[in-house]
């Protein structure tokens, strides 16, 4: 007999497979939004409808300029796992929900080392109304993300003339950490 998955490991499964529809070369992410223990919402990277995927195109822009992991996602085709799950559901939807976020590395088919999302893609979550994000690092333990925290970074971030909290490992002159 097979052991019951807890919720938390449960909706990151599901989160997993939905990764595996991401269209990027890079990393596959995938986001399922809980509201009352029920899914109102998933989301995977890939390019906005209408436009060519990397993974059609056979090519990626960062990649071939060798961009690094968190930086120039003005480059990038895709948009976020996080940002389509949440555009897929009503705000009434997202209130109180919990995000859980899954991501792939393509080249390795392993979990991302760091599946938190992105600056851009906190702040569309913080406006969403979602008040707990759950990710499961490679190797580590499933990690609970309070998005009031990053509420209390950004303020800290602006009272200091930051453009954004060193927490989310803003690059000069690029893009941002964590996400695709």
């Amino acid at each position: 007999m097979s052991i019951r998955p807890g919720k938390d490991e449960y909706y990151l499964n599901i989160a997993r497979e939905v990764c595996r529809r991401g269209t990027c070369l890079r990393r596959q992410y995938g986001a399922v939004i809980v509201n009352d223990d029920q899914i109102v919402s998933t989301g995977y990277a890939g390019a906005p409808r209408g436009v060519a995927n990397c993974v059609d195109l056979g090519r990626c822009l960062r990649e071939d300029l060798a961009v690094p992991a968190g930086q120039r996602y003005e480059l990038c085709r895709s948009v976020h796992a996080e940002m389509n799950a949440v555009i897929h559901a009503s705000r009434a939807q997202t209130l109180g929900a919990t995000l859980y976020l899954a991501g792939i590395e393509v080249k390795t088919n392993q979990p991302t080392v760091n599946p938190e999302p992105c600056l851009l893609c906190r702040r569309v979550i913080i406006n969403a109304g979602i008040k707990l994000v759950v990710v499961q690092p490679r190797g580590r333990d499933i990690a609970h993300l309070n998005p009031e925290d990053w509420i209390t970074e950004e303020n800290q971030a602006a009272r200091q003339g930051l453009a954004a909290p060193a927490t989310a490992r803003v690059q000069v002159g690029g893009g941002q950490g964590g996400g695709s």
